[in-house]
Order: structure tokens, then C-alpha cells, then sequence
């Protein structure tokens, strides 16, 4: 059956060489190296959030590694006015918005304050979304208060590959183009979704296409290129802000981490795939490419990796000093009237609450007796394991370049 070939925009080879012509502002070193970093500080926090899970310090946390050059691009480009309605693999992109690092952890700690994003400029973005594609519903809502407010504001929501096989990706799409409106939608194509593999997910040459049976465009991209992210990214929002209807990008990439970290991809995909993947990654590409250009090298990588650690470490200080919410917290915001029934549970929690309190101020014999678990602090692995997420030194291991390398080894 012949269907519609939807070109791949790409910019830059795996190598960072150029291999089309760059768009205008690519010249833009400040712009270039600013995605640049932000995308070197997104995985320096992904690999500690991931340590921090193994540790007990976080609970199951959905890893971003590989795909970092696609949220980036997006949250660098909307504008405060706009709405992000994400999913869960979205830290990037909340990053480059403005949530701050301490909030994300505290939302993958199960403390629902990560979702209360204090800085202004996002406060009206979504929480991450954990069910499957009820995001993109949700996102033409908002879609549609804007088209009815006649406001210039643009609704953005992700999605990972499995999604779109879902009734609710399927249905906002439909509802996006009939009514025409704001938004854009975004697919992180990485190629797995948890172990079913791209190719048995869809019988399309690409997931872009979805978008012509709604009756609006569909594009794809090369998702571990941000210059060609960025670039289409920015006419996405562009047309919808104008008015002129939805844009679906299929962003291509790589998931070359787990799904999460309750995952464990070894099982269902060879280490061959994976090494191939990471020649592609996102990181090397633009390092490759402002260091050919003069515009990077080794002194300026290290001062980098220095700041993004030492700006993680604050975050994770900061988390951790948050405490925990009292008892009662977890019956907020559940009704605007309480039942009856309601407030009898919410004092028993209470007097329950008390009573664990006070047997835990009371030291229980032989407490504070048991030794330290020996191993790594950063992941959890037992020492001589030759696991280690920081057995090369905190300093080296954690360089991107460092991670490319090594990355297959610690998925």
C-alpha cells in the first residue's frame, strides 16, 4: 500500500559534522552553547536521580539518557504564556522551563509539593503524567480555552512512542484538528516502549502520519539532533501561536537507559543495539560540532561538568531537608466538603500518627547498633562490585564524553 513519505529533518551526522544546510541561527554560539549545557546538566541530573533511586532515597524514577536534546529544544523555545502538558520522561524539559531540580525529585519521592512549581513562570504547567496519552487530551483542553480566549498561547504535550497506540493520543488528535487547534504535539519515538519494540507498534512507515487522518501536518525529525529539533520545533509553535491549526513532530531517538528504573532492558534488547545507539547520542553531536566550530573544548567541559554537579548536590540537599509531610497531607485536596466518614479516618490517621511518633522517640534496645551498609554512596552497589556508577571518580565518570563511552555498561 503506498503511503505519504514524510522526510527526516537533520542537520547534523552522528560525527557533528554538518550534513545539510544549517539554518540562520545556528550562528548563534550563545544559543548553542547555552542547549548545550542545559543538556549536559539534564543528564548529570538524570544519572544522580538514578542513584538516588537505588539508594531507597527516591522511588521508581523514569530515566531520560539519550533523549535530552529533544526537551531541551522544546522548553527553550515555549513561552512562559504557554502550557506544557508532559509525561513522564519529561525532565528535560521542565528543566528548561524552570522547575527546579529539588521539585522533580520531590515528585519522584512520592511528595505531591514537586508538582506545586513555585517559579511563576510555570506555574501553569502540568504535573508529569504517568498514564498513557490522557496527557494529550488534557493538552486540547487547554488548546481549546486558548482558541476560545483568542489568545496567542500555545499548549505543548509529549509523548513517548507506545502512546500513540492509545484511543486517548488518537482522540486528541482527531478533536486537535477538527477544531483546529493550539498545539502541538510531540512524540519521543525511542523506540521502545518498555519492551515492545517501534516496529511491531505501528504498521506506518512513521508515527508522523497519524496527523494527515486528523487533517493537520505531521513531521519528523532526528531527535538526537537539537539543532533539528529546535529548528522544526520552532515552526511548530509558530503556526499554532499564528492560529493556523496543530503540528504533530516525531522526534527519532534512543532510549539508552531502562524504561525505569524497575526495568531492566537487558532482557529484551541486545547490547549490540544499545552500542550502536550510543554512537548516535545527542550530547557527543553538539559537542562534536562546537568543538570542529572552536567553539568547546576540554577546559570549558570541565568547568561545565563542575557547575552541573555542584548544582545537582544543592538540589538533592535540598530535597532532602524538605522532611516529610505531616499525616494528614494525604487527604488534601480530596473533597471541598469532607464526609463524615472522611473526617473519622482522618482522626484515627491522626491519633495512629501520635502513637508512632512517641514509640519512636522511645529507643528500642540494641538501637543504633547497626553498622553502615558498606558500598557506594552515590548508587548503592557493593564495593568491588565493578558496577559502580562513580567507580572511575566523581570527576571523570560524570563527564558526558565519559558517559558516552561507558554508557551500554551502567544501562
Amino acid at each position: 500500500m503506498n503511503q505519504p513519505e514524510i522526510p527526516l529533518t537533520r542537520y547534523l551526522a552522528p560525527d557533528g559534522r554538518p550534513c545539510a544546510t544549517l539554518p540562520p541561527w545556528a550562528a548563534d554560539v550563545d544559543l548553542l552553547t547555552r542547549l548545550y549545557r542545559q543538556m549536559v546538566l539534564t543528564r548529570l541530573f538524570d544519572l544522580k536521580a538514578v542513584a538516588l533511586q537505588r539508594t531507597g532515597r527516591i522511588g521508581t524514577y523514569a530515566p531520560t539518557l539519550g533523549q535530552e536534546a529533544i526537551g531541551v529544544a522544546i522548553g527553550s523555545l515555549m513561552r512562559p504564556e504557554d502550557v506544557l502538558v508532559p509525561y513522564y520522561r519529561d525532565t528535560a524539559v521542565q528543566l528548561m522551563r524552570g522547575v527546579r531540580m529539588e521539585e522533580i525529585l520531590l515528585y519522584w519521592g512520592g511528595d505531591e509539593r514537586g508538582s506545586d512549581f513555585q517559579d511563576p513562570a510555570v506555574a501553569q504547567d502540568f504535573p508529569l503524567c504517568v498514564p498513557i496519552a490522557t496527557q494529550a487530551l488534557h493538552a486540547c483542553g487547554v488548546a481549546t480555552a486558548f482558541k476560545i480566549r483568542g489568545q496567542h498561547r500555545v499548549a505543548v504535550t509529549t509523548c513517548g512512542d507506545g502512546a500513540t497506540s492509545k484511543g486517548d493520543f488518537l482522540e486528541a488528535l482527531n478533536v486537535a484538528g477538527a477544531w483546529q487547534l493550539p498545539v502541538v504535539f510531540v512524540i519521543n519515538n525511542n523506540q521502545w516502549a518498555i519492551s515492545t519494540p517501534r516496529r511491531i507498534q505501528s504498521g506506518a512507515p512513521s508515527l508522523a502520519q497519524k496527523a494527515i487522518g486528523a487533517g493537520f501536518a505531521g513531521e519528523q525529525v532526528d531527535g538526537n539532533d537539537v539543532l533539528a529539533v529546535y529548528e522544526r520545533m520552532q515552526a511548530a509553535l509558530e503556526r499554532a501561536r499564528q492560529g493556523k491549526g496543530p503540528v504533530l513532530l516525531e522526534c527519532l531517538s534512543y532510549r539508552l537507559g531502562d524504561h525505569t528504573t524497575a526495568d531492566d532492558a537487558t532482557r529484551y534488547r541486545s547490547a549490540e543495539e544499545v552500542k550502536r545507539a550510543w554512537e548516535e547520542e545527542p550530547i557527543k553531536r553538539l559537542q562534536a560540532f562546537l568543538a570542529a566550530r572552536g567553539q568547546w573544548d576540554e577546559g570549558r567541559e570541565q568547568a561545565l561538568v563542575a557547575d552541573c554537579q555542584a548544582r545537582v548536590q544543592r538540589a538533592v540537599d535540598n530535597f532532602e531537608a524538605a522532611g516529610n509531610q505531616p499525616p494528614e497531607a494525604a487527604l488534601d485536596y480530596v473533597y471541598a466538603r469532607w464526609p463524615a466518614a472522611l473526617m473519622d479516618q482522618r482522626e484515627a490517621l491522626l491519633e495512629r500518627a501520635a502513637r508512632r511518633e512517641a514509640a519512636s522517640a522511645s529507643p528500642s534496645p540494641g538501637a543504633g547498633r547497626h553498622p553502615e551498609p558498606q558500598g557506594c554512596g552515590e548508587c548503592g552497589t557493593s564495593a568491588g562490585s565493578g558496577s559502580c556508577l562513580s567507580q572511575a571518580g566523581e570527576g571523570q565518570q560524570m563527564r558526558p564524553a565519559a558517559v558516552a563511552e561507558g554508557g551500554p555498561e551502567h544501562d
